[in-house]
């Protein structure tokens, strides 16, 4: 069951994740590829604008014999459109540049063509054969093409990613084109990382989610066994009796004759396993109380010396009739702030506890006092003590140390695993310390 939690809990996690970071990087592409897209058609409106201007035209070079390239110049282009690897042109005025060359920082070329889509004339700072302006001219759009408005495109040719305008004319057409292989190689590359960073961090996320899932479900882990032992322990402390309840009634049954008097110590039996039934219900809806209240329960100060004798002087005479001896030394006038009558019930469960397994003519101690800015309350006696193994788990509800020896006292586990309750709930600690064979101390710590 908890492994198909935690499966569940990473795929949800994964999934979430995965959306959230394709969303991310999808926005950054959209920005990075708006971006790459508005700088090239500056550049393009802005080469387009110096081919358009009359005195820049009356000075293009065309080729060696003015017209449309030859191929046969240094520098020229094959049939395949590759380009010399020294074309990247400057800013045109600049040291070394052709002070008639558009301002282009890529290779660029113009192409003129009549109505009907002939070319009429082309320009480029670089000889290119007939071919590759024909190959160049068909990759245009031509019936995307208005009468008014410049339209712009892209497409590859021979490995070489080109983007182009075209500027209608009164008797044709002026298509510009620019090298924009750069450009796109920034967003192919960007695609590339993304697609790495995004493998990468799913690992990173898949283990950590892992991890934490672990440690997440641990705790539910924890509290489901220690359901299922409670059901377990409950199940246990009200089977005996009622097989006791059961076993009585049928012999009252067997003995229909006989008077109630005769029959007396079977009524007795009855009635002392139901009230022991009663107490262990009384005891696990006051837990259940307990674990429902700890928000609406009201807290005020008070006098914790009070309370602490108060528990002690009315069982004074009892104890005294069980031939245990009491000490007790409390400081007084000591305030804390919680629930005196919860405060007193833990006070009455460890003095109890503490009589019961004192011992033969044991002794139990009693003492309070300000530690620092905290009260401590220690409850102390004589006796077998406690074995360190289970000191961790004697606060556990329906735990025992010895279950025959808590089945001869009367106890069924519960005790103590109240007060842990009604002291978490007055965020105050209670322990226990002890040495096997000499007896065991329970301290409670409220501020």
């Amino acid at each position: 069951m908890f492994k198909k939690l935690r499966n569940r809990f990473l795929i949800v996690n994964l999934v979430s994740i995965s959306i959230m970071m394709l969303v991310a990087f999808a926005t950054i592409y959209t920005i990075t590829y708006q971006n790459v897209q508005r700088e090239t058609n500056m550049e393009l409106y802005k080469v387009s604008d110096f081919y358009h201007n009359p005195y820049n035209s009356s000075k293009m070079p065309h080729g060696e014999d003015g017209g449309m390239g030859t191929g046969s110049g240094t520098g020229s282009s094959s049939s395949s459109g590759s380009l010399p690897s020294d074309v990247m042109g400057g800013d045109n005025g600049g040291p070394g540049g052709d002070p008639n060359s558009p301002p282009a920082r890529s290779v660029s070329f113009m192409i003129k063509t009549d109505d009907q889509w002939k070319i009429t004339d082309t320009h480029s700072r670089f000889d290119m054969e007939d071919t590759f302006y024909a190959e160049a001219l068909q990759k245009v759009d031509q019936n995307k093409v208005g009468d008014s408005e410049r339209q712009t495109g892209q497409f590859a040719l021979d490995g070489t990613d080109w983007a182009y305008v075209v500027d209608p004319s009164g008797d044709g057409h002026m298509i510009v084109f620019i090298d924009v292989t750069a450009q796109q190689g920034i967003l192919t590359n960007l695609i590339y990382t993304f697609a790495v960073v995004g493998l990468i961090m799913l690992i990173v996320i898949y283990f950590l989610s892992r991890y934490f899932a672990n440690r997440s479900i641990a705790p539910v882990r924890e509290a489901f066994e220690k359901q299922k032992q409670f059901i377990g322990d409950a199940s246990h402390e009200l089977k005996t009796p009622l097989a006791i309840i059961n076993t009585n009634a049928d012999v009252l049954l067997a003995n229909q004759e006989d008077t109630i008097a005769n029959q007396a110590k079977w009524l007795h039996y009855i009635k002392s396993e139901t009230e022991r039934m009663t107490g262990l219900t009384n005891d696990l809806l006051y837990l259940t109380q307990m674990d429902d209240s700890r928000s609406t329960m009201i807290h005020a100060k008070f006098n914790m010396s009070d309370a602490v004798e108060s528990i002690i002087l009315p069982m004074e005479a009892v104890i005294f009739e069980k031939n245990i001896s009491l000490d007790y030394n409390i400081e007084p006038n000591l305030m804390v702030h919680g629930n005196s009558e919860q405060i007193k019930q833990v006070i009455l469960i460890l003095l109890d506890n503490a009589v019961k397994y004192s011992g033969p003519k044991g002794s139990v101690n009693v003492t309070l006092q300000r530690q620092n800015n905290d009260v401590m309350l220690a409850v102390s006696n004589t006796g077998e003590g406690i074995a360190p193994e289970h000191l961790d788990r004697i606060f556990d509800r329906f735990y025992r140390t010895d279950s025959s020896r808590a089945r001869k006292h009367g106890g069924h586990g519960l005790g103590l695993a109240i007060a842990r309750s009604i002291v978490d709930q007055h965020k105050g600690e209670v322990y226990a310390r002890s040495v096997v064979g000499e007896g065991a101390t329970f301290y409670v710590r409220l501020s």
